[in-house]
């Protein structure tokens, strides 16, 4: 997974006097998880999605944000807001188009999202929604948004 950026991004902030969401529980996961599966299109969470959860619950840095547990599902609130996966992708389908998308993210020009109907994690072009990157997994499809958030 990508926890040598994480980590630069935790020093980042630091210097800032900020730090990233703490990590979410195991028990939070597997609440977050049953939720997710029941509302979207998916039978589990992508692992590395997971990892993610596990070292940071969603993240807002430089213009990037990747979602993490919605509060309600929350034992404890987090520090910072986070930007609520369900919550955010309910949004984002209100535009039909979007329904065939699960969303992990965005930034000022893209989106981070699964293509549930091809199994593709892609990039999108924001607004527009045309196809920018196509990965391999969330894992390199999270580390190429971090290095970009990190550059600039």
């Amino acid at each position: 997974m990508s926890v040598n950026l994480l980590e630069d991004i935790r020093k980042k902030e630091a210097k800032y006097g900020d730090e990233p969401n703490s990590s979410a529980t195991e028990k939070e996961i597997n609440k977050f998880e049953a939720a997710v599966v029941g509302k979207f299109p998916i039978n589990e969470i992508p692992t590395g999605y997971k990892e993610f959860l596990q070292s940071v619950n969603g993240l807002d840095f430089n213009g990037l944000v990747i979602y993490g547990i919605d509060n309600d599902l929350l034992e404890e609130e987090n520090d910072e807001e986070v930007y609520g996966f369900i919550e955010t992708n309910e949004q984002w389908h209100e535009n039909d188009e979007q329904k065939k998308y699960l969303f992990f993210g965005d930034s000022d020009t893209a989106w981070y999202c699964l293509d549930v109907i091809e199994n593709e994690y892609l990039e999108l072009d924001k607004p527009s929604g045309t196809p920018m990157n196509k990965f391999d997994d969330f894992n390199t499809m999270l580390a190429d948004a971090l290095k970009v958030s990190l550059d600039d």
